[in-house]
């Protein structure tokens, strides 16, 4: 591979909805540029960029893959990803790794919601987009309604950078606008032009220089014009829009020839937030020439090689055999060797200058996120923010000698996949996982068996319910045992107040006069602690209540720990139950992405699940709905929001607080839980 410089470089993730053919355009431009000899095909396993086992036997891509090609003495860096909605977190990491994003859509199919969630999240970095229609030679093209779709959508900023001749069996070839070529077809010269000079105006007007210039009469020169449009694509006042046929290999040249030309490189302040120390005090400003710079933006295990880190390099350089500072534990760290990687492939080279995409192994300490840096120069970048799990199930391992073993292997593939999530869980005594689909987590479960030999049994998980009053009561409960020796004694008077939500529990005394000893007291807190941790009316932890003890009797010889311990619990369970106790649940705060056409149908559905709408926007054409919902109505709602939206809805989900259980409902779930505590005994 030539050597190049910062500015030689070009970074870009294509992305957009499934089925899109961003794999097969991948694949068609390493094959124009010489970087494989043999043009790969998804149908038959043979791609650069889907290499893993489970993306070979499903048909579409799971990971992001880091491709690289030279074109027009230019490197270019290519991120291929998933277009599918549960995958969207690669998109995410791979978006931060670069300047621009290609977004491809299905001429055939249209805007899908990967589509627009990748504009959103180029728009929320602040990187460059243009947009690449593919599947050009398919059937029913409506090329202009198309256009006009994107447009409403994401703005009259779109302009096409080529024009297609043709479309479906008869798309034969692009005519780029930017630069005229000689041999326009005549049915074709006049919107050529005409959008060629909408092209011109749109770039320049960016630039009061050549604004002057170009309204002046004066020739502005490809290399100039070429500058200028990388400029308005980073400032994200024009998005180009170029014609594609990938399987077919038809405008592919021409999307290569426009992203070297064209395309911001790295050179220059990096557009990025930086924070200066190890903790990011503040943000500071970064040149790609400053010092060494670098973030991780994908992991992987493999077999042979152990952990991969993939890399993007913001500044400096990275060179084999060289010390960088690792400010996330604290030390500098041995790199021995720097790779550049094409799929599976990872090929050694010297070092990765600025701007450059590579990968570094066996630096187990790397998460994604991580950064490295020159070790007097401490900084950080700010990490990639990615979307939250929508789907948790309990898992238990199938065999009781992989309960060891479980743990880890899921730590393992947490570490690659910031979108699944694994804890074990104190209050439902459960070990759960969460992904973005019940498909997630399905894949992630077969890597498991593949990679670790662990197999597991899923299952509903169970919903953390607390117990709390709303009223006060009082109790005595006198504990006395006598078993022909010292005997067991103690005499406990005390009442409960509810406090507020989210105060927790709080122990008094209000006992005078030693009928409690003083060593006693904490013996009472003792006892009622042990019915705060498994529940007084269904089993569940109690939370914000106050219990005070206020009188009692002891007995001199009696009287012990234990009996005040026996004693004072029975005698809260006997104050809760007069006390008005409630079923809490956990309530949480839920933003619904989804095609307006659905808003009545997902309205309706939020109401049956007893949800509260808190809130409506619009986003890229989409709408958003914010709202509150009990955890017990949306364990399933990942798979009930695909189907009302037809695959085209999304959510985030996160904890809000806790609400009580209406009456009935509360019945139920303590019946529930008493039934399974006597099955249990």
């Amino acid at each position: 591979m030539a050597a190049y410089g910062t500015k030689d470089i070009r970074n870009v993730t294509l992305c957009g909805h499934s089925d899109s053919g961003k794999t097969t355009l991948a694949e068609a431009m390493l094959f124009a540029a010489g970087a494989v000899t043999r043009l790969g095909a998804v149908a038959d396993q043979s791609t650069v960029a889907d290499f893993d086992i489970e993306e070979k036997e499903r048909g579409h891509s799971i990971d992001a893959a880091i491709l690289h090609l030279d074109w027009n003495k230019r490197h270019l860096n290519l991120l291929d990803t998933p277009g599918r909605p549960e995958f969207f977190g690669q998109v995410v990491g791979a978006l931060a790794a670069v300047e621009t994003a290609a977004i491809v859509v299905s001429a055939s199919a249209g805007l899908g919601v990967n589509t627009r969630r990748s504009w959103l999240e180029a728009e929320r970095l602040g990187i460059g987009r243009i947009i690449v229609i593919n599947k050009m030679d398919h059937d029913n093209i409506e090329t202009e309604e198309l256009l006009a779709e994107l447009r409403k959508a994401f703005g009259d900023r779109l302009i096409p950078a080529n024009l297609p001749n043709g479309s479906g069996g008869s798309f034969s070839a692009v005519v780029p606008t930017l630069n005229l070529p000689d041999d326009i077809p005549a049915d074709m010269k006049d919107e050529a032009e005409s959008v060629h000079e909408s092209f011109m105006e749109a770039v320049i007007e960016a630039d009061d220089q050549l604004l002057e210039r170009y309204f002046g009469g004066e020739e502005i020169s490809p290399d100039e014009l070429s500058a200028g449009v990388a400029a308005a694509i980073k400032a994200g006042t024009v998005v180009p829009v170029l014609y594609v046929a990938g399987e077919k290999n038809i405008g592919v040249t021409e999307l290569l020839d426009f992203m070297t030309a064209t395309l911001p490189s790295p050179e220059g302040a990096i557009a990025r937030t930086i924070y200066s120390g190890a903790e990011g005090e503040d943000e500071i400003e970064k040149s790609s020439d400053s010092g060494f710079l670098a973030q991780v933006f994908r992991t992987m295990t493999d077999d042979y090689v152990g952990k991969i880190s993939y890399l993007r390099v913001f500044a400096g350089e990275l060179k084999a055999e060289s010390s960088v500072y690792n400010p996330q534990i604290g030390k500098s760290e041995k790199v021995k060797e720097v790779f550049v990687a094409q799929g599976k492939d990872q090929n050694p080279l010297h070092s990765l200058v600025a701007g450059d995409i590579g990968c570094v192994t066996k630096l187990e300490s790397l998460s994604i996120g991580d950064a490295l840096c020159d070790e007097h120069e401490i900084c950080r970048v700010a990490p990639p923010s990615f979307p939250k799990p929508m789907v948790t199930v309990a898992v238990e391992p199938k065999s009781r000698g992989d309960e060891g073993k479980i743990g880890t292997s899921l730590s393992r593939l947490a570490e690659e996949d910031p979108t699944f999530w694994q804890e074990r869980r104190a209050d439902t005594h459960q070990l759960v996982i969460s992904g973005m689909s019940t498909l997630h987590l399905n894949i992630l479960m077969s890597r498991m068996k593949r990679r670790f030999n662990v197999e597991v049994d899923t299952k509903r998980p169970r919903i953390a319910y607390r117990e709390t009053i709303t009223g006060e009561g009082k109790a005595r409960y006198r504990h006395k045992k006598q078993t022909g020796g010292a005997g067991q004694f103690a005499d406990v008077h005390l009442r409960v107040e509810p406090r507020e939500r989210g105060e927790g529990f709080e122990f008094a005394s209000e006992v005078v006069g030693g009928n409690i000893p003083f060593q006693f007291i904490p013996s009472c807190e003792k006892g009622i602690s042990a019915v705060l941790e498994t529940g007084a009316v269904a089993g569940y932890p109690m939370v914000d209540i106050k219990a005070i003890v206020y009188d009692g009797k002891h007995h001199p010889v009696d009287s012990k720990d234990i009996a005040f311990q026996i004693a004072a619990r029975n005698a809260f369970k006997e104050a809760v139950h007069q006390a008005k106790p409630v079923l809490l649940e956990p309530i949480m705060n839920v933003e619904i992405l989804l095609p307006p056409e659905n808003m009545g149908d997902i309205s309706g559905d939020l109401n049956t699940r007893r949800g509260r709408i808190s809130g409506m926007d619009m986003l890229a054409g989409m709408q958003v709905i914010q709202a509150q919902v009990p955890q017990a109505e949306i364990l399933t709602y990942a798979a009930d929001l695909q189907s009302m939206t037809g695959g085209e809805g999304s959510y985030t989900v996160e904890f809000s607080h806790y609400d009580p259980v209406p009456t009935h409902l509360a019945n139920q779930i303590i019946a529930a839980s008493r039934k399974d505590a006597e099955a249990d005994d």
